[in-house]
């Protein structure tokens, strides 16, 4: 079955779904969109890295990604305001990958693949490593569920309740390094925050609790990438921009539903 380039491809976009859902879930309720893709930004630095020092894509762009997450809230409450670090970061990052890219000589890489994905080419060592990622995020995300709701609602009342908000936004910034790492071959690094925030945020008006939350953001997710792929198939357009195309439709149109249950 995973002879077909499609299905590999499905699985693909439905493991990245799973992971990117209850973490998006987290990124809307905290309002941290902009941090999302910043990380990703920072990504495209290690996959240069990592294919210089020739090691995986997917450690580079993890230990990247952590760095730049990590140096953000090393930083953040120091005198600068948070969209301001975060702007001179990400875009510093992103234009020191692509000039480490264009040092790399004898490496042929095609940039526009980790900018906006390549999901057709994924191959079975790649679902491997996706679906390796995602299992990851999730098993993360579940264990710290409770501590991570408390301290999202209020560092005060997880403080109350024992519960070290620092250490919450860490294990939430290890869970964003590796989704990022796990979906940049997917959708690419600038289509990234997009599948983390739109499923998220169309979950959102179906949802009663932030468990329904995290399992419709999934669902809409994997909706998403299949019929993105079906579009993009039937259509010959981009894969990664239609599958965002597609949570976008899926966006508005839940949004029209809690409109008309006023």
């Amino acid at each position: 079955m995973l002879d077909d380039f499609m299905t590999r491809a499905a699985l693909a976009g439905i493991g990245v779904a799973c992971a990117a859902a209850p973490l998006g879930s987290f990124v809307v309720w905290r309002r941290m969109a902009y941090f999302g893709d910043a990380t990703a930004h920072a990504a495209i630095l290690g996959v240069a890295l990592s294919l210089a020092l020739q090691i995986s894509v997917f450690a580079g762009a993890v230990a990247v990604s952590l760095a730049m997450a990590l140096t953000v809230t090393g930083l953040s409450g120091r005198g600068y305001a948070m969209d301001t670090l975060l702007g001179v970061l990400a875009h510093s990052a992103l234009a020191f990958g692509l000039v480490a890219v264009s040092f790399l000589s004898g490496i042929r890489i095609d940039l526009m693949a980790y900018l906006f994905g390549d999901i057709l080419a994924v191959s079975r060592g790649d679902l491997i490593v996706i679906w390796g990622g995602a299992a990851l995020v999730v098993a993360l995300i579940g264990w710290r569920w409770s501590a991570l709701l408390a301290s999202t609602l209020s560092d005060e009342l997880a403080y109350a309740s024992g519960i070290d908000p620092r250490r919450e936004r860490l294990i939430l910034t290890l869970a964003l390094a590796i989704t990022v790492a796990v979906a940049i071959k997917v959708v690419g690094a600038l289509l990234i925050a997009a599948m983390l925030i739109i499923p998220a945020a169309a979950a959102r008006p179906l949802s009663r609790s932030p468990e329904e939350m995290a399992v419709a953001a999934a669902a809409i997710g994997a909706v998403s990438a299949v019929a993105g792929l079906q579009s993009a198939y039937l259509l010959d357009t981009p894969t990664g921009p239609s599958i965002v195309c597609v949570a976008a439709v899926l966006f508005v149109v839940t949004s029209a539903l809690r409109g008309v249950r006023g």
